[in-house]
């Protein structure tokens, strides 16, 4: 079914009822090379709360999410799978929006690009990094399935969603009447809009990975948001509701779901080697010890 330019701004408006664009969305095949969108609520007092941009490098269509608690003195705010070579950009929009960053986090140990953690812990003193404990990296705080993060009156829930690393988490906007609603989850490479992140290195597994996608992430109010880690084909967001009925890949038994999975055949990542080494280390790719001649 093709979709118009209308028809899908209606659509994506209908699932937002408590927050306000800012800016118009565009169609899904297109996209702005820095800024892509930008949410601030507006009628009810806890979409009010949350800033929201939704940030793009291109060069390995990577999402970088910003969320802040404007509604507190602070201004507390984090950045989720922030990208080395955009670290400039995201500490320019935060000092003009007048933010505080307080954490920079990750959904998994990246493999296509090298996190923006390290760099960030640099330039602004007092950020911590953030990411899951079975990833096995190092960072300042270490997350677990079930816990929180806060910034401000808001906070993040984790969900442990492995399969397309050992590590993989998802983390979600809390449920309740004082935090925004819908709910956003924050997906990394588990769901993707329309895929998912592949299971044939880092210690991925086809079968775990569907069974934390079902579990998970399909049991969320099917009008919860997707934001992904990455996207190839210009979409921004979906929804739980959209992912269950049409993904090409989640959408079938757990057994179809592995024969696709171990059949990709795809490319050995091109950055692998120098991601991988450099975000078990939070990203401080400089501090990495030299190889012996």
């Amino acid at each position: 079914m093709v979709v118009t330019r209308f028809s899908r701004l209606q659509h994506l408006l209908l699932l937002q009822p408590r927050f306000q664009q800012s800016r118009v969305l565009r169609h899904p095949l297109t996209r702005t090379p820095t800024l892509i969108r930008s949410v601030m609520g507006s009628s009810s007092s806890s979409s009010s709360k949350l800033l929201f941009r939704q940030l793009f490098e291109k060069e390995s269509s990577t999402y970088t999410y910003l969320l802040a608690d404007i509604s507190h003195p602070d201004k507390p705010a984090l950045l989720i799978d922030p990208v080395d070579k955009t670290v400039d950009r995201d500490l320019k929009l935060i000092s003009e929006l007048g933010l505080k960053l307080v954490y920079a986090m990750n959904t998994h140990v990246h493999a296509d690009h090298v996190t923006g953690t390290g760099l960030l812990k640099t330039k602004v003193p007092g950020v911590k990094s953030v990411i899951s404990k079975a990833s096995g990296s190092k960072a300042d705080k270490f997350v677990e399935h079930g816990e929180r993060v806060s910034i401000g009156d808001l906070y993040l829930e984790v969900r442990a969603t492995p399969g397309h690393t050992a590590g993989c988490v998802t983390y979600v906007t809390g449920e309740g009447a004082d935090q925004p609603q819908p709910r956003m989850a924050f997906t990394g490479d588990a769901v993707l809009i329309r895929g998912c992140g592949r299971t044939d290195f880092q210690g991925g597994c086809a079968d775990q990975l569907y069974e934390s996608v079902h579990s998970q992430i399909f049991t969320l109010p099917k009008d919860t948001l997707i934001y992904p880690a990455h996207d190839y084909k210009g979409f921004e967001v979906s929804t739980v509701g959209e992912e269950m009925q049409h993904n090409p890949r989640l959408t079938k038994d757990k057994e179809t779901f592995k024969t696709i999975m171990s059949n990709l055949n795809l490319a050995y990542p091109k950055m692998i080697d120098v991601a991988l080494p450099a975000n078990m280390v939070c990203g401080l790719q400089d501090l990495l010890p030299s190889q012996p001649n």
